[in-house]
């Protein structure tokens, strides 16, 4: 573990309630002819989330509390499991190794970055996966699945190199399946907590922050 990110993740019992999703920034000027001009700040997105409606009980207040104590505040990263996004598939599908595209081999490049792709027919956007969950990546090359033991995939960059031997040939496709998490801070460096009732209480707001790691 290095000093400025936990390769831990938080509390999934908490996290299965939380709230949130990816944010962007865009500069919008109201022109005199009525139109507007509109200006992309953020090449990609940037995910937030309050993970305080998670916490039900003195247990998992206390266990959020030891989770923010070890990580200092705000000062070191960690995993977080968006609920909803965390996999390469859609929601209730399966995982395959035919999922996402990592793109084209050349015969000498071993070296892929997990990527996972959002969009419709009028445009998209391409997401760096660089927190994998250690076991669940696939790989397939053209349509035929490659055998674990052809590559190996890196948990804490999401690259994914392939042996000496299975060097993708030119032109074909590479693609994968896998789990992955966000690679979070808490944006704050304060957890308030409320104890409503015996045997029970809450943290009102535990805002979380993704991270470039």
């Amino acid at each position: 573990m290095t000093a400025a990110f936990h390769e831990v993740r938080f509390p999934l019992r908490v996290s299965l309630s939380t709230s949130g999703g990816p944010v962007r920034r865009t500069d919008i000027v109201n022109l005199s002819n009525g139109r507007e001009a509109r200006n992309q700040r953020w090449a990609n997105s940037r995910r937030s989330y309050d993970a305080g409606s998670g916490v039900k009980s003195l247990s998992d207040l206390y266990t959020v509390l030891e989770f923010f104590e070890a990580r200092s505040g705000q000062l070191r990263g960690f995993r977080f499991r968006d609920p909803l996004d965390f996999t390469s598939s859609r929601p209730g599908r399966a995982i395959t190794a035919f999922d996402q595209a990592l793109g084209i081999g050349n015969g000498v490049n071993a070296r892929f970055q997990l990527l996972k792709t959002y969009g419709d027919e009028a445009a998209g956007w391409s997401r760096t996966i660089t927190k994998p969950v250690a076991g669940t990546v696939t790989l397939s090359v053209n349509g035929v699945a490659v055998p674990s033991a052809a590559f190996a995939c890196d948990a804490t960059t999401g690259v994914v190199t392939f042996s000496q031997d299975n060097i993708p040939t030119s032109g074909s496709v590479i693609r994968a399946g896998f789990e992955f998490d966000v690679p979070v801070r808490f944006d704050t460096d304060r957890i308030e907590i409320n104890l409503e009732a015996f045997n029970a209480g809450r943290i009102p707001s535990i805002p979380l922050l993704e991270i470039v790691t």
